[in-house]
């Protein structure tokens, strides 16, 4: 074939070749157009142009002037949501071609010339960040954020700018938790104190000086003389009805909780001609303290921007050093990795008790708790990324370490432990992960199979065809791997099984929660399998190993997926070149997990803003 199949090139091949980078571009009349006439124009053309998509183009250039347009085609293609059903399909040949064509041709990107940074949408805080600043500025520990609507999700995660809307029942919560959060505070003679000044090393002072302390906290940065005149407003309301000066300062507390400075992170256009230009100090100390907390910054990093040093010699490195040691950095593992791994659907995972009795609240929350310690020992050791595929190590408690039959573990404690490498190693192989990708009652090599391919590699298959249904295991015969190559008889089925069920099979010496096992029921384990390509395998441990070869589709997954946690948007095509130069970063140095962070850190998209209308596309 005169390029890889799309096949091959999504399923092991993530990363094309670089004498396929380099090639010219393609002839778009004698390729493209004869491949958009035949499967796109018909719907999406000058006279009716459907879903106001027009792809019928003079020449190339006329084509790439839109480049969102590329970009929703790519999406629809690798999804396999276009063309829809019941219209002719493209083949393998003919998919790779056009993707092709819109990843080097389209998408292209100069990363030589002058950069877009992108422009992050005013973003509200959601559950986690909310609770955890209510703690930093308040002292106060409470889960206010039970009683608010759950968070919408976008590219994976819940801390998306462009879906964290705010609706008419949250903002009645917010009241809610405002006046709670307030009046809990006053309660406490200690938190008091930390909004009246004396904890804080400061006399008794002025009502002014009080609320406009306050204020720059809850706002997170400098306020102005009006700003706190609107929140003095509601101390002489009080003391006008007779009530003290510390009631009115505890309704000006409640009132700037509800205040969008509060609720969201407000970021201005500081280039007055809408271009682009470095995000402001405390802007830039929001977005890391954010980035690595889900809070709001501490003392230090309000100090450092204060003085404009935030940039300033090599503060940021120790700034990122520094919080990645603090207990607080625990809200990247929880809040990051609770969603990169999915391990948030573990907590609704439902075994089938009479199959696997031993699977409790307990060994639930055990599991969870292994996955995210082990995440914790790669970032605060600062190991190789590659160790989430394979590593010697891992934490247990009792429980667990039962569960996986490693003796001499006792007690409720988690403890580091060295692992038999020929049976675990890494998140692959950890209970979590294995459970949360199986059935109530079995194992699912697709799930398994889907889900390193989503999480590993960013490269998921398509969404199944509508009549593709589910496995049968009553009406098909034999083991569960014979079972699935009877379901994936059907053409249709074939080509996403053909990339998931081999990495799933890797898998199968586990239960469907976590176990080892030599027989499935009476049957011997299978383990084995083919790559696209014809790189054979068998069992976890040879998989792994492969996949720790194929480190660079790993590195660049884990940054984009990072980077787009960071920044609280989804990537775009031209974050290609900040991806690529956080990926070399890591790449010289050894794959250490502080290096990705920091490269996030000092990237443009991190560091810099687009202002509206800046950067035409």
């Amino acid at each position: 074939m005169r390029r890889l199949s799309s096949l091959l090139l999504l399923a092991f091949s993530f990363s094309l070749p670089a004498a396929l980078q380099a090639q010219a571009k393609m002839d778009f009349d004698k390729e493209i157009r004869p491949v958009l006439a035949k499967f796109c124009i018909t719907c999406h053309n000058t006279a009716k142009p459907r879903a106001g998509l027009n792809l019928e183009f003079k020449d190339s250039a006329a084509a790439a002037k839109d480049k969102k347009i590329w970009e929703k085609v790519a999406h629809q293609l690798r999804t396999g949501e276009m063309p829809p059903m019941g219209r002719p399909k493209p083949s393998l040949d003919q998919l790779d071609l056009l993707n092709t064509w819109i990843d080097h041709d389209m998408l292209a990107v100069d990363c030589k010339g002058k950069r877009d940074p992108g422009r992050v949408t005013l973003r509200r805080l959601n559950k986690a960040e909310y609770d955890n600043t209510i703690r930093d500025l308040l002292g106060l520990r409470a889960r206010l954020s039970d009683a608010f609507p759950s968070d919408d999700v976008g590219y994976g995660f819940d801390n998306i700018g462009d879906v964290l809307t705010l609706s008419p029942l949250l903002l009645e919560k917010y009241l809610d938790a405002a006046e709670k959060a307030a009046a809990r505070t006053f309660a406490d003679a200690k938190l008091k104190a930390r909004i009246m000044g004396s904890s804080r090393g400061k006399r008794s002072e002025s009502t002014n000086a009080i609320l406009r302390d306050f204020a720059k906290r809850a706002y997170r940065r400098p306020v102005t003389d009006e700003e706190v005149a609107k929140l003095a407003k509601f101390v002489a309301l009080a003391e006008k009805s007779g009530q003290s000066q510390e009631r009115g300062i505890q309704l000006a507390v409640q009132a700037a909780l509800v205040s969008p400075n509060y609720l969201f992170r407000v970021e201005t256009d500081r280039d007055p001609k809408g271009g682009i230009a470095p995000v402001g100090e405390y802007e830039l100390a929001n977005r890391l303290s954010y980035f690595l907390w889900s809070s709001m910054p501490d003392d230090e990093l309000f100090q450092l921007a204060e003085k404009g040093e935030l940039r300033k010699a090599d503060n940021l490195e120790k700034q990122v050093q520094r919080m990645l040691k603090d207990e607080k950095a625990r809200a990247l593992t929880e809040n990051f990795a609770g969603q990169w791994l999915n391990l948030r659907m573990l907590r609704e995972a439902q075994p089938d008790p009479k199959l696997f009795p031993d699977f409790t609240q307990g060994l639930r929350l055990s599991m969870i708790e292994e996955t995210f310690r082990f995440f914790d020992a790669v970032v605060k050791e600062n190991r190789s990324i590659l160790d989430f595929i394979d590593a010697d190590f891992t934490f247990v408690d009792e429980t667990l370490a039962r569960h996986y039959g490693i003796t001499g573990v006792k007690g409720t404690e988690f403890r580091k432990v060295k692992l038999d490498t020929e049976k675990r190693g890494g998140i692959l192989t950890q209970a979590s992960i294995l459970t949360l990708t199986s059935n109530p009652t079995r194992t699912s090599p697709v799930k398994r199979g889907k889900w390193i391919l989503e999480n590993l590699l960013n490269a998921p298959p398509p969404p199944p065809v509508p009549d593709a249904g589910e496995l049968n295991t009553k009406e098909l015969k034999g083991t569960l791997r014979q079972q699935m190559e009877q379901h994936r008889a059907n053409p249709a089925c074939a080509t996403c099984h053909f990339r998931m069920d081999p990495l799933g099979f890797a898998f199968e010496n586990y239960d469907a929660v976590g176990q080892w096992r030599v027989k499935d029921g009476k049957f011997d384990i299978d383990a084995a399998g083919e790559l696209p390509g014809g790189r054979k395998f068998n069992g976890a441990k040879e998989l792994r190993a492969i996949l720790k070869e194929r480190d660079p589709e790993f590195r660049r997954c884990l940054a984009e997926k990072l980077l787009t946690y960071a920044l609280g948007r989804g990537l775009e095509y031209y974050d290609k070149c900040a991806i690529e130069d956080i990926c070399a970063a890591v790449a010289r140095n050894d794959n250490r997990i502080t290096s990705m962070i920091l490269a996030i850190v000092r990237s443009e998209p991190f560091q810099n803003r687009k202002g509206k209308g800046g950067m035409k596309e």
